[in-house]
């Protein structure tokens, strides 16, 4: 890519912590099985009308839908206890859908397992436990290049493109990082994998306010370079900023589903979940 990654009014505007120059030439999914395409009308990924829980316990999701186009942002926003990763662990196969169905770049992955779901393109980054602490930067880089059989070198040195603070750490353990940098590792291994959907639950979750604009930032660029972003968020505000779609669950259920510029402005969203 070329040019400034901020031509719309999505993310930060502020160059002090903000590249100009954009994502370089990060491509999805290179290598993988790209044989299938939505069909007309049919977004790139959709978890459709998804119903189901955990084990043998109770629904947790009820005809959920959600879905992401290719190359854009889609946010989850809701209340505390919304079913907002749940419905991310559905779409990634952590759980049995008792009704409803995923579906990826036009083919059906229901039946798939977490594992063969990211060879199909899917890369997730879980809130929690997201990176080796004992291993160094890079070889947390380098596990996540682990179902790839051919040179990564080229994916890694986008990644230090995109997060160029990594690069100056390669050798360092990733546990010595700060919060908003183990954050950073965690993102550029899933992009190790060359997704075609990034998957990312709650990635600003205790890092501060500037360092949440940087990682927005980040995010704009990865969909700028043509993969599509699935994210949870808690700083819901920000995150339907910087939203092609926005979803917003309550009980499991959606409750509000718009771009993100229309649930920003929309007097009852406001009110119900962005604190006026």
């Amino acid at each position: 890519m070329s040019g400034s990654p901020y031509g719309d009014d999505r993310g930060n505007k502020d160059a002090t912590i903000t590249k100009t120059d954009g994502i370089g030439t990060m491509t999805p999914a290179e290598g993988l099985d790209n044989s299938t395409s939505p069909a007309p009308g049919q977004p790139f990924l959709i978890g459709e009308a998804m119903t189901g829980g955990y084990g043998k316990g109770a629904d947790i999701l009820h005809q959920c839908t959600i879905a992401v186009e290719k190359g854009q942002i889609a946010v989850i926003v809701g209340p505390n206890g919304a079913g907002k990763s749940t419905a991310m662990k559905a779409v990634f196969g952590m759980l049995t859908l008792r009704e409803g169905r995923v579906v990826l770049d036009g083919a059906d992955i229901s039946h798939l397992t977490p594992q063969a779901r990211v060879a199909k393109g899917m890369g997730f980054v879980p809130q929690n436990a997201n990176i080796f602490t004992s291993m160094t930067v890079e070889e947390n880089l380098e596990m996540g290049a682990f179902i790839r059989t051919d040179d990564y070198s080229d994916t890694m040195a986008q990644v230090y493109d995109l997060f160029p603070i990594l690069k100056d750490k390669r050798l360092q353990p990733a546990g010595e990082l700060s919060g908003g940098q183990r954050q950073q590792v965690a993102v550029g291994r899933a992009l190790m994998t060359q997704p075609k959907l990034l998957m990312l639950d709650e990635p600003t979750a205790g890092v501060s306010p500037i360092v949440m604009d940087e990682l927005f930032d980040r995010v704009i660029e990865v969909a700028r370079s043509g993969i599509s972003i699935l994210m949870v968020e808690q700083n819901a505000r920000q995150a339907l900023a910087i939203a092609d779609k926005g979803y917003v669950l309550v009980q499991g259920r959606n409750a509000y589903t718009d771009t993100g510029q229309a649930l920003l402005a929309d007097p009852e969203v406001r009110r119900s979940f962005l604190g006026g």
